[in-house]
């Protein structure tokens, strides 16, 4: 698989959706059948890693912690980028089983909910998968924490190709499955990308002029951008364009910009072919020294130090480590 450092040397992609995904670094899909009759309910406990659900025939209830439940009908395609716990069901009152993803054993078969003989009321395909980034816990917090898809052709054949992908052992499964999961969470995740989305990066690629200075950013890393200039992209003053970014991203630009800088500098960091001066120049620093100081403050060690222990340094010490260093 091609390391996603490729954003930093093709300044041409400016897509900040791609770009967000590829860092993550989704992999291993895991997927299975599951039906439901009768009077049924399953709880699974928090799970973390990014989840999806699709409901192939029938309908269901929904119901993920923190969030409003939902009936889901055929078409539909749930993600669920951290999965916190969730309850699903069918619509009779049930105390539920309680399951911990974790914890319980892979299926060999469909998994059967409620009435074994007969008919199902509902058919789904639910799988997982995993974010390899050290740094996704800070990526994911700018996607929302469900996204509920109706009705979209395109999501509902990828659904099928990673069902029948993930049921064979063939040559070269796991890439058309990594490359599959990757196709299957941008199309889902534009699929919402509006001004109706939760704070986050949908939101903001959902409004035109921010969308516009987002893909700067995105665009060219090392530019030395002020906040005036990033607004007068947007076409707006310096104060509405605060306002509206930090409204609709969830932090102001120039915190954005710092985080988005330093997923970069990390990325590149974890490779054992990139200099630390070739780093600094890639995301906006004129010396090696001024990087490692800005990097040490935001991430909380040395550069030098994160590259020799790549497996560390987490998203959400970048996150918190963003208004610090801002």
């Amino acid at each position: 698989m091609e390391s996603p450092n490729f954003i930093c040397n093709r300044p041409a992609m400016s897509d900040p959706l791609s770009q967000v995904i590829a860092l993550l670094q989704p992999r291993t899909v895991f997927a299975k059948s599951i039906s439901g009759a009768g009077r049924w309910g399953v709880r699974y406990s928090e799970y973390g890693q990014p989840s999806f659900c699709a409901v192939l025939e029938g309908s269901c209830r929904l119901a993920v912690d923190g969030e409003e439940a939902l009936t889901l009908e055929a078409g539909d395609f749930v993600l669920l980028p951290a999965t916190p716990g969730f309850t699903m069901s069918g619509f009779e009152p049930v105390a539920p089983e309680h399951i911990h993803p974790k914890l319980a054993p892979a299926p060999t078969g469909e998994v059967r909910h409620g009435t074994r003989g007969g008919p199902p009321d509902v058919r789904l395909l639910g799988g997982y998968f995993v974010f390899d980034s050290p740094d996704a816990a800070l990526l994911v917090s700018l996607l929302p924490a469900l996204v509920h898809v109706r009705g979209t052709e395109r999501l509902s054949v990828l659904v099928r190709l990673v069902a029948e992908e993930s049921a064979e052992q063939r040559a070269g499964r796991e890439l058309v499955l990594t490359r599959l999961v990757e196709v299957l969470l941008i199309e889902a995740l534009r699929a919402t990308a509006d001004k109706d989305a939760p704070p986050g990066l949908l939101r903001g690629l959902g409004d035109e002029r921010l969308a516009v200075a987002m893909r700067q950013m995105h665009t060219d890393p090392a530019h030395p951008w002020t906040m005036a200039q990033l607004a007068k992209k947007a076409a707006l003053s310096r104060s509405a364009f605060f306002d509206r970014f930090t409204r609709a991203v969830g932090m102001p630009p120039m915190e954005y910009l710092l985080a988005w800088r330093m997923a970069l500098a990390k990325d590149l960091l974890r490779r054992h072919d990139v200099g630390l001066a070739e780093v600094a120049e890639r995301v906006g620093y004129g010396s090696a020294s001024t990087f490692s100081t800005a990097f040490s403050r935001h991430v909380g060690q040395p550069p030098s130090r994160y590259a020799r222990q790549p497996g560390r340094g987490g998203g959400q010490e970048l996150l918190a480590g963003a208004t610090a260093a801002d």
